[in-house]
This record gives C-alpha cells, structure tokens and sequence, in this order.
C-alpha cells in the first residue's frame, strides 16, 4: 500500500493525526460516520464516536472517522466535525454512488461502508472496520435489494473487518454472493458466520484464523493478484454482550411487519428496524450495537498494526 496519495488539493482534507501517520506508514483504521449521524441519537452517537476512536487507538492504530463536507472530502473527523455529525438534521447517508453527488453540492454526509471503503482505497487506508456489512437482503429474489458493500468488496484491496451481516438480512446469500465475487472471508478467532447482535448466523465463514498476522499475510498475496478484491475478516460480539437469536428474530419480524404496513420502504426500513428491535430489547439492542462497534475497531486495529509491520519489514528488506 502507499503512504499519502497525491489528489486534487482541494478535494481532500486530513486530520493532522492521519496525515502524519500515512506519511510515517504507521497503522491506520478507517471508520464509517454514518453511525455518528444515524445509528444513534446525540449526545450518546457523539460518546459512542469517541469510544471506538479510543478502542482503535489502544490497540495501536489511528482512527480515520471518514465524512464530507463543504465539497470536501473528511479523513480524520475532529472532535467539532464528529459533534457537527451527531447533531446536524440535514446529514445524507452517503453510498458509494452517492460520493460526487454530496461533493458537487457541498452537503455533510456521513459514509456507509461502502463509502468509507472507496474512499480508503483511493487515499491509502488499508484496513475499514465497522459493526455490521451490508449484504443480501431478505427476499432479494424479487426485490434485488443488494448492499453496495458487497460490490464495493469486489473493487477494492482493503482488509474489511465487521460482525458479519445484520440479522435482518440473508446471511446465506450473502455469503454465497461473497464466494461468487471471489471475497475471501475469514473468522478471526471464530469459525462461525456472526450475525450483528448475535455470535452466530447459522452459516460458517470460509476459515477461521486466530492469527492477525497470518490474515494480514493471506491478505498480502491476495492482493497480488489482477482483480482481487477486499479481504472480509469477521469478528463476533463478545458472548456477554450477545443477545437471544430467537428473541432479535422475533422482534425483526414484528418490525418488518410493521414497515410494511406503514409502507416504509428502501434505505429506510434498515433504520427503522434496528430502532424497532431496541425498542423491543428494552434497550439491549443498542448496548449490544455499542458493544460491537468497540470489539470490531480494536480486532481492526490488531489486524492492521501486523499488516503495517508486516509493510515495514518487506519496504526494508527491498
């Protein structure tokens, strides 16, 4: 991977912090926003925000909260722009697709994974953590309603760390459009497929691997190769944070009901069931998405600091 890339001046704006580290080629971790703007409600999202930063820190890397702003690209959110996110009304969930569109019209959007992992690749960030992929949702057969995470997987040379997929979405499917696409998918110290709030989803992942540096090697070949994708590393919520299978797919099918009846429908409906659910946990849901958004940046950070060292090594050696 290289350091710094050269880009239009204008376009990208970095915290000094990631600056500095990309240019010394030490670890970095790029982190979505669209948690600060939309997964949680102020003050707690702005908290939450500040906890993963530190987790990803601790383990020793430096966090890159991405967003946009002002026609500008944000590599390193400040605490001001993190607070900015957390409580402005007019912030726009941002997809890939959705980058230039924000840019040109000089909107604050918060990146989605998909976001967040192009614009990793194209500034140098190897390593993305965040709680929850996009995948393939329920009854895509008729709907076609299919994360861009998985496209942007297929697009980019970065290693992904996240809790799986959302339960409300089709793990199986999801895994079987991974393995078409050609993503490897790994279990960093657990075999089985987790599912967001839940250890497990029914499904296992290709491999598992209790190394960080042995997935940061097999990411390193991977990427040697013309067409390869994102490496996607799987980490699940410690056990003590977990909630009941049963119990979230109860409450997942009392809330897409609902939608339905309310017609909610597209991006939305994943919001409003996630809030649905943590109303019907009595909270859990949402200490349980705390939980795992901590538990991936810190897995994130260990994985990247070995791929970082790993980069040092093989720099010197040459």
């Amino acid at each position: 991977m290289s350091a710094v890339v050269e880009h239009e001046p204008s376009l990208f704006r970095y915290s000094d912090e990631v600056r500095d580290a990309l240019e010394q080629r030490r670890p970095v971790v790029a982190l979505e926003s669209n948690v600060v703007a939309h997964g949680f409600r102020w003050p707690e999202n702005v908290a939450i925000a500040e906890e993963v930063e530190d987790a990803v820190r601790a383990a020793g890397a430096v966090p890159a909260t991405i967003s946009i702003a002002d026609g500008r690209i944000i590599v390193g959110a400040t605490a001001h722009q993190l607070e900015t996110l957390a409580t402005a009304t007019d912030v726009a969930k941002v997809t890939s697709r959705d980058i230039a569109v924000t840019l040109a019209r000089r909107a604050l959007g918060a990146t989605s994974i998909s976001a967040t992992m192009a614009i990793a690749n194209q500034v140098g960030i190897a390593t993305v953590a965040s709680a929850g992929l996009g995948g393939v949702h329920r009854g895509a057969e008729t709907t076609m309603d299919i994360s861009s995470d998985l496209t942007e997987l297929a697009r980019t040379k970065l290693i992904v760390v996240c809790a799986g997929v959302k339960k409300i979405l089709d793990a199986g499917r999801t895994l079987e459009f991974l393995e078409t696409q050609g993503t490897p998918v790994i279990g960093y110290q657990h075999l089985a497929f987790p599912a967001f709030y839940c250890r497990e989803s029914g499904y296992n992942s290709q491999l598992r691997i209790d190394d960080p540096r042995e997935i940061a090697e097999i990411a390193r070949f991977h990427w040697k190769f013309s067409g390869a994708s994102s490496v996607l590393v799987t980490h699940p919520i410690a056990a003590a944070d977990a909630l009941d299978s049963d119990t979230v797919e109860a409450a997942i099918q009392q809330a897409l009901a609902k939608a339905s009846t309310d017609n909610i429908s597209g991006p939305a409906v994943t919001t409003f069931v996630l809030r649905a659910v943590d109303a019907a946990t009595g909270g859990a849901a949402g200490a349980a998405n705390r939980a795992v958004l901590i538990s991936t940046a810190q897995a994130a950070a260990t994985i990247e600091t070995a791929r970082a060292a790993i980069e040092h090594g093989a720099t010197h050696a040459a």
